[in-house]
């Protein structure tokens, strides 16, 4: 049984949605600092270990869809943490604080018990965004930090396929 559908379980469930809150407050003040200063695109490296961690925790909890987006956004914020473009960097924050959206959306809806729902939200052009980031990142072989697999264009359909899109 997936703990999701475990009524007993409803306390981790709002553990879990607490805590990925207070963590996108961390991921939006780094997003905040990184789009104030372009230069200092190194804290996007942070922001791919914050968003990893709430990665483990929804999938210690069955949340595959809400685990899903943070791969991507662990992949995307570990990436453009080594580019050197301000205007590049300048659109990498902003597809990442649609991600925070879109995960504090996802977040709010496992809150309540309505997760199923949460992959009606509008996603279409953050995939899109998603697969433009794929080919600016494509030069990108290593990270300062170990991650599983390459941003590349068969990495983002395979997460949305997982997701559904």
């Amino acid at each position: 049984m997936n703990i999701l559908n475990d009524p007993s379980m409803k306390e981790i469930i709002v553990d879990f949605c607490d805590e990925a809150d207070a963590l996108y407050l961390q991921l939006n003040q780094i997003l905040e600092e990184v789009e104030e200063s372009p230069l200092e695109a190194k804290k996007l490296e942070q922001f791919g270990q914050i968003i990893d961690r709430i990665m483990g925790a929804a999938k210690s909890i069955g949340a595959t869809e809400i685990a899903t987006f943070c791969e991507l956004g662990k992949v995307i914020g570990y990436k453009s943490s080594q580019v050197k473009d301000t205007p590049l960097i300048e659109v990498v924050v902003a597809i990442l604080f649609d991600c925070i959206e879109m995960l504090k959306k996802m977040t709010q809806s496992l809150r309540v018990g309505d997760e199923k729902n949460s992959l009606k939200l509008n996603a279409k052009a953050l995939v899109s965004r998603l697969h433009w980031l794929s080919d600016k990142f494509k030069d990108i072989e290593r990270s300062s930090c170990a991650i599983e697999g390459n941003l590349d264009q068969n990495s983002i359909d395979e997460l949305m396929k997982n997701l559904g899109f």
